[in-house]
């Protein structure tokens, strides 16, 4: 079955990534940046190439936001799926973040998560079916220094997307996460850092740790073969194949060893989540996912 996807953050390497291999595969695309010009020219270009249609979309404006859901709807005459891939990180100590530094972070990750589910719900519930897959990451589950704020994003992601999973599913909805390690992408070059410049020269020479223990892990990475940002958007397209009811709700992406800690910790919650949804007599509330 092919379908109409819409997908946000397309500039970036999992996002562009995604677009030109579900257009590969039949799919009809429409990818969202902020603009289609300047820095991402060259990226819409490429895009545009491979057959996916783009149009313009700042997560954190819902006029936007609204706006291009309705060119997107427009431009493939209908719309079925969604991957929700806008993301930014940030990298520092987390004292020294102002709260309109990590505020800056969550209107994109979090905030622009609900403007979008927002605007694409009503056509979907309207159609009675349709997927909704997040970009999360494995430190959406744990916790690393320099990396608390962005974090406690995806953290708060995850909890949305498990509550979209339950409320929607009686729409034929169905909800799945991608949780990628760190992968070597320009993702980690464009990383917020913290503002309070003054607060950080109190950390002395702790203060030049996040930026070295963030190069060290771009190049171990770096030096792992499958750790590539192509292994995330064969993952989104594998979720997009797989027949409707059949999607497992969290999909861990990562070979550099993260995997199968995460993956046991995610089936425990599973677990956890079943039996809290059957004692509370809505675990019908489950059954859109295999697991």
């Amino acid at each position: 079955m092919k379908h109409k996807i819409l997908v946000t953050g397309a500039s970036g390497a999992f996002g562009s990534l995604a677009c030109i291999q579900l257009a590969e595969n039949g799919h009809q695309v429409v990818g969202t940046m902020r603009s289609l010009h300047g820095k991402n020219e060259a990226t819409a270009n490429e895009l545009k190439s491979k057959g996916v249609a783009l149009v313009e979309m700042d997560v954190t404006n819902e006029d936007s936001v609204n706006s291009g859901v309705r060119s997107a709807i427009e431009v493939m005459d209908g719309l079925d799926t969604v991957f929700n891939n806008a993301g930014i990180g940030a990298n520092g100590i987390l004292e020294c973040f102002t709260a309109d530094d990590i505020q800056r972070m969550f209107d994109v990750n979090v905030f622009g998560v609900q403007r979008l589910m927002r605007a694409v719900l009503p056509h979907l519930r309207q159609r009675g079916n349709g997927t909704i897959i997040h970009t999360s990451s494995c430190i959406g589950r744990v916790t690393t220094p320099f990396l608390a704020s962005y974090s406690a994003s995806k953290y708060a992601l995850e909890s949305l997307a498990e509550g979209y999973r339950a409320e929607l599913s009686g729409y034929g909805i169905e909800s799945c996460i991608v949780e990628p390690g760190g992968f070597p992408t320009g993702f980690m070059g464009g990383m917020i850092t913290p503002s309070d410049t003054e607060r950080m020269k109190q950390y002395g020479e702790m203060a030049n740790l996040p930026e070295t223990s963030l190069n060290g892990y771009v190049a171990y990475v770096e030096s792992i073969r499958q750790q590539r940002p192509e292994r995330v958007a064969e993952a989104v397209l594998d979720l997009v194949n797989t027949p409707f009811g059949q999607k497992p709700f969290r999909t861990v992406v990562d070979f550099s060893g993260l995997k199968e800690g995460i993956e046991n910790y995610n089936k425990v919650l599973n677990e956890t989540t079943k039996a809290i949804y059957t004692a509370n007599g809505v675990e019908s509330l489950l059954t859109l996912n295999k697991d």
